[in-house]
């Protein structure tokens, strides 16, 4: 295939999405693309032709190892649901017009659930006006939840931060002689995977959290301040780790629960925060103890300082796959990731029919959480845990992490 190509980036972003674009970028300019443009801010900004030359951002290999390294979105992202085809046909003939206009024949989405759904629906309308252009998503996406592939680029960082944080939290909280309690609020709408991760903290220099909800299970709020009663009568200092997406058995989120600002962007999504303040309130309330809310929020998907090396280098190679692909005719596929071994690790890529992928989400197995649904088990921790391994440290200049950002001059 010889022409340009488009990439863009979507959704949330993590630690190592940027090793997944240069991964496009670098494998395209090696299989002969003439010209490798980025969208800015996905295809939102796309429909504004706001693209850019990734040659001119990209000049030297010194830039593309930046560019690996730096966490965020380089090209910026969205959150923007493309209509059906039968509700808009107008927008998807300029979105074509547009791919035309740049001669464009392979165009890859990196992200998660919402980005494929784009994929898909573009691929099925160059099917309907016989476009020869090829569409691969290329996954993404912190909280795991990603349909048919094992695990998603960004997973395996996020999960090293929550797991690293969660030691030091807990060996914060030994520090005096009192009771106290620490909840830390960790991402995951429905999907607990996160959360899981905490589990990892339990290790032969660590006693770990002491109770973890995960969203795949209903929470009951009495039961959770009758744990509390009785770990307060064994030990000073409890450490527990919840879902931000954890919702009572009637289906409301507990941060609703309190009073709260509510935020709902294009695909329906509420913006959720609050669960551990909410939850640490109560348990000052009744215990009279000292009690405090962490949320991790953003740190979970930016802590580039801290990124594992297999993460990175599996996001490099997806975007790369992705390219690979479409240069040998592929189009309407999603990249994924099958585990060949756990012990040693090895995993490897391949293609998904994106119509399979999109808009599914795949949760924690039930039987990963225990019976009372206060905690994981050794096989979630045991997935989990060749994902976090090793480290891509930084480009440090003058005592910081030297990042490449789009608008240098």
């Amino acid at each position: 295939m010889v022409g340009n190509v488009i990439v863009g980036q979507s959704g949330g972003p993590t630690a190592v999405i940027n090793s997944s674009l240069a991964g496009v970028y670098k494998t395209a300019k090696d299989l002969g693309a003439k010209k490798v443009y980025g969208m800015r801010y996905g295809i939102q900004g796309f429909l504004e032709k706001n693209i850019v030359d990734m040659d001119e951002k990209i000049r030297s290999d010194l830039d593309l190892e930046l560019l690996k390294r730096t966490p965020s979105a380089f090209l910026g992202s969205c959150r923007y649901k493309l209509p059906d085809i039968c509700d808009d046909k107008e927008l998807y003939e300029k979105i074509f017009a547009i791919l035309e206009e740049y001669q464009i024949t392979a165009f890859f989405y990196i992200g998660g659930n919402d980005s494929m759904d784009t994929i898909k629906k573009l691929s099925d309308y160059a099917i309907i006006i016989n476009s020869d252009i090829r569409f691969i998503g290329v996954p993404k996406t912190i909280d795991n939840d990603l349909a048919a592939t094992d695990h998603t680029p960004g997973f395996g960082s996020a999960a090293k931060y929550i797991a690293s944080v969660t030691k030091e939290i807990i060996r914060d909280g030994l520090v005096y002689d009192v009771k106290n309690v620490a909840i830390i609020e960790i991402m995951g709408r429905n999907a607990g995977w996160l959360t899981g991760a905490a589990a990892l903290a339990r290790c032969e220099d660590c006693e770990g959290v002491d109770l973890l909800y995960l969203p795949e299970l209903p929470f009951d709020v009495d039961a959770f301040i009758e744990k509390i009663g009785e770990l307060l009568k064994k030990k000073n200092s409890i450490v527990v780790a919840v879902s931000e997406g954890i919702k009572t058995a009637d289906g409301k989120y507990v941060f609703e629960l309190t009073s709260h600002t509510e935020y709902v962007d294009s695909f329906g999504h509420k913006q959720l925060s609050g669960t551990a303040r909410y939850l640490s309130s109560l348990v000052s309330e009744k215990f009279g103890c000292k009690s405090r809310s962490i949320e991790l929020s953003t740190l979970q998907r930016c802590a580039g300082h801290l990124t594992s090396r297999v993460d990175i280098t599996e996001a490099y190679q997806v975007g790369g796959s992705a390219v690979k692909a479409a240069f040998e005719g592929d189009t309407g596929k999603v990249v994924i990731l099958n585990r060949v071994s756990n012990d040693p690790y090895i995993c490897t890529t391949d293609l998904y029919d994106v119509h399979k992928v999109a808009n599914i989400e795949k949760k924690v197995p039930l039987e990963w959480i225990t019976n009372d649904g206060t905690y994981v088990s050794d096989k979630l921790v045991n997935y989990i845990r060749p994902l976090i391994q090793a480290e891509l440290t930084p480009i440090m200049i003058t005592g910081q992490p030297r990042h490449i950002v789009i608008d240098r001059q």
